[in-house]
């Protein structure tokens, strides 16, 4: 039987290029050899594309990117291409399915994967309308609250319209979160508890987007889903963020410094259920394919609030996605053989 060739995308032009490396270096290392030819393309954090030859040890480490393992390349428009043209010699590589292991802007947002869409490459994990939708927090947000799913109230501004959107900001109750609205990792994030501190968190957000999300602060813990399908769906098992302080921003999300990730989150088999039934809604209402993970707040009053969508979650093998279908006796192998079928199946 012949291999699939997959292609994997790592790097990326985005304040996510580190992260991206090490999920990457994860997944290529738990890709079957057996089963498929892997090619690997390298994206710098300038945007530029590359083949990469050299020691998969590299990539994690930020090696990668020298002139004896890379030649430049281009993904090819043309649909009977099916692949990227390496640009010195105009070669044609064919590939059989993109797994683009990338986070956050240029990566996460819908760009790549529509890039792949129009040239007819099939691909893994949501589609480019769905990635995009949900990038952008506020719109998310408001999809899912059109569902009757509750979210934080929240006002979105730019550059050019924050005086206007003054007076809305003002009905806000603090703590606030100030965020970029298409963002990941917790990048640019600020956790704020009076007005004065607004200006400084405002400004550090636009440091990484042209447009900011501020929030109500939500009392209660953040709970996770891992959700895997297209049209069959498998759910994992929900987990727990207890943090002794703060927020679960990056430094915490990658070091766990102060706070711990309970799997199963403590809360009783009913509860659980009803947050994953909650993850499965929002799933279908973003129109998410192939893999996702849902994060939402639980609160003392036992109600479920929306936060968010990863629709290239974190894939290290402790990561938290993997880790909440391995609760339910995926292993991080099996899922990367799903992640890849219902890519294809999703392209047909």
């Amino acid at each position: 039987m012949k291999k699939r060739n997959v292609a994997c995308f790592f790097g990326g032009c985005s304040s996510e290029y580190g992260v991206s490396l090490v999920s990457a270096t994860s997944v290529i290392k738990n890709l079957n050899q057996e089963k498929y030819e892997i090619t690997l393309i390298g994206i710098t954090e300038q945007g530029d594309f590359y083949l990469y030859t050299g020691p998969i040890e590299k990539i994690e480490k930020n090696e990668w990117n020298q002139q004896e393992y890379t030649k430049k390349i281009t993904i090819s428009s043309n649909r009977s291409d099916h692949g990227f043209i390496i640009i010195d010699t105009k070669e044609v590589i064919n590939i059989d399915i993109a797994f683009p292991i990338l986070h956050g802007k240029n990566g996460e947002d819908g760009r790549l994967q529509g890039l792949f869409e129009l040239a007819g490459i099939p691909f893994v994990g949501p589609g480019m309308l769905s990635s995009s939708l949900c990038m952008d927090k506020f719109i998310a947000h408001e999809l899912v609250r059109l569902n009757g799913i509750e979210v934080p109230k929240s006002v979105r501004i730019t550059k050019n319209n924050l005086e206007e959107k003054e007076c809305e900001i003002k009905k806000l109750n603090y703590p606030l979160f100030v965020k970029p609205l298409k963002a990941g990792s917790s990048f640019g994030i600020t956790k704020i508890t009076e007005e004065n501190q607004l200006k400084k968190a405002i400004d550090f957000a636009f440091n990484y987007d042209n447009e900011v999300i501020i929030e109500e602060n939500i009392n209660g813990f953040e709970v996770g889903c891992a959700i895997l399908g297209n049209e069959e769906l498998t759910i994992g098992e929900v987990d727990e963020i207890e943090l002794q302080e703060g927020f679960f921003d990056f430094e915490e999300k990658y070091n766990l410094k102060t706070s711990k990730i309970h799997l199963p989150a403590r809360l009783s088999e009913e509860e659980r259920d009803k947050i994953k039934k909650t993850a499965l809604q929002i799933y279908q209402c973003l129109n998410c394919k192939g893999f996702s993970r849902v994060d939402m707040f639980y609160t003392p009053e036992k109600r479920i609030v929306f936060n968010e969508v990863n629709t290239i979650p974190g894939c290290t093998s402790h990561s938290r996605y993997p880790s909440m279908l391995k609760e339910i006796g995926l292993e991080f192998s099996l899922v990367l053989d799903k992640l890849i079928e219902l890519g294809i199946e999703n392209a047909q």
